[in-house]
């Protein structure tokens, strides 16, 4: 028996909730209330719940989303850029805005992406895919032969954690896109170089 399809308001109230997990769960920790969650989404606590139990259930269907919208934005970037370089910069843009590099290393303590077949198979899907992009712009070179797929993806962590101390969620966000900005420029700075591999290079 087939499933009915979800009806537009209630598709809209769950696409709120995991917006608002996801950038909450980046700002404040995977132990965010879950009703400061419904508040954030513009929902009423008993929606959240009717459609998340408990809280592994919402930290689940977080890290799915996130790992589904990354591996969207991988394929888009290779689809529509011709450029192999320009095809990683998208990515990183998007990626950014997705906050995925923030919101799955802030859960990384509670849930197990490598237990959980779903989880495991799209983060697969959604490595396999970026990776594509890294090593299609070193081919062409664009990047150093030197710059793996990790060093990128940690970088990418390092820049979208948000910072600590006083500013706004926006402030801080807006430092991210800066930063961003300047890494994506060292990279093409430095295109098709060649450099000695440094020490600690994780090359996956």
């Amino acid at each position: 028996m087939e499933a009915r399809p979800m009806r537009a308001d209630a598709r809209r109230n769950l696409e709120q909730i995991l917006l608002a997990a996801r950038d909450m769960i980046a700002e404040r920790g995977p132990d965010v209330p879950l009703d400061d969650i419904a508040r954030r989404a513009k929902v009423g606590s008993a929606t959240l719940y009717r459609r998340f139990p408990d809280r592994d259930s919402l930290l689940r269907a977080v890290a799915l989303d996130a790992l589904t919208r990354t591996a969207a934005a991988a394929t888009a970037a290779a689809e529509q850029e011709d450029d192999p370089f320009e095809a990683l910069a998208r990515y990183l843009r998007e990626a950014l805005e997705l906050r995925v590099s923030a919101v799955l290393p802030a859960m990384i303590d509670v849930v197990d992406l490598a237990a959980d077949p779903e989880l495991s198979a799209a983060r697969e899907v959604s490595a396999r895919l970026v990776r594509r992009l890294v090593d299609d712009a070193r081919a062409a070179g664009a990047l150093p032969e030197d710059v793996t797929f990790m060093d990128v993806g940690t970088m990418l962590v390092r820049i979208a954690r948000p910072l600590p101390g006083p500013l706004d969620a926006d402030e801080k966000h807006a430092f991210a896109r800066r930063h961003l900005e300047l890494f994506i420029r060292g990279l093409r700075a430095t295109g098709g170089a060649r450099h000695p591999r440094p020490s600690g290079t994780m090359d996956r």
